[in-house]
């Protein structure tokens, strides 16, 4: 049994997964993913050693893809594909459906895009643009899944919450950025001391609420600047050949 047991979780994944490497990203040439920074490696035992992983995941959950149908020209007869286009559903489609649509839209003159978009819960919530991969915990060791949730996962925080002054708050005092947060405030991993000559720049810009008493500021030490910038490391947001999406580019004006 104790064979059996060694061999199911331990041989067979390494078997599988030892040797990953990085590979290539959709319809492009680059390759994922990249190595983390040194700050944000230390940022990451600074993660495990706080516990992070109790509260959080890392792991962002799919249902299934859907496809969309995109008017990229209308041609030389926009009237007729705006016509028809009032009449047919776009969005979350089958790829079967999704073909059906494009060839009545291409029928009438107008030209369409299918774009691939993955769907579930976690993906409606903005926590991730696709599910998570093996290819995503490539540099991590060691690799915080997580099982619980209490607070929202965070395989994709890095995109969605990109400000380090925003982390930075978030770690000394929660609630002065979510209201009615449950998170702990991390307070030790910062320094209240007296104002010197000039204020530091590393100095947080607290509430009235939660800012110390006048005279003195809250600084990062080390351990937080290190927890944030792998906070903001974390983004999981490029299409993969096992976890394809397509994504939306914004025109420049």
């Amino acid at each position: 049994m104790l064979l059996v047991s060694w061999s199911a979780f331990v041989l067979a994944p390494q078997l599988q997964l030892g040797g990953a490497k990085q590979v290539p990203v959709l319809n492009s040439t680059e390759v994922y993913p990249h190595t983390r920074p040194g700050e944000a490696n230390q940022g990451l035992q600074v993660y495990r050693a706080n516990g992070c992983a109790a509260c959080h995941t890392e792991q962002v959950q799919q249902d299934g893809v859907a496809c969309d149908v995109v008017l990229a020209s209308a041609g030389k007869n926009p009237d007729a594909v705006s016509n028809l286009l009032a009449t047919l559903t776009l969005r979350g489609l089958s790829q079967e459906a999704a073909q059906a649509v494009s060839d009545k839209i291409t029928a009438a003159g107008g030209k369409v895009e299918t774009h691939i978009v993955a769907v579930g819960p976690d993906i409606a919530r903005g926590w991730g643009l696709r599910h998570s991969v093996a290819e995503d915990f490539l540099y991590d060791n060691l690799v915080q899944f997580g099982s619980l949730r209490i607070g929202p996962d965070l395989a994709g925080v890095g995109s969605r919450l990109p400000d380090a002054n925003w982390q930075l708050l978030h770690l000394y005092a929660p609630q002065s950025v979510v209201k009615g947060s449950l998170m702990p405030p991390f307070r030790y991993l910062f320094t209240t001391r007296k104002i010197g000559a000039a204020p530091s720049p590393d100095a947080l810009n607290l509430p009235k609420e939660f800012a110390p008493a006048d005279g003195y500021e809250v600084v990062p030490k080390p351990e937080a600047k290190e927890l944030v910038a792998y906070l903001l490391n974390l983004h999981a947001d490029v299409p993969l050949y096992d976890a394809p999406f397509t994504p939306v580019v914004v025109a420049k004006p």
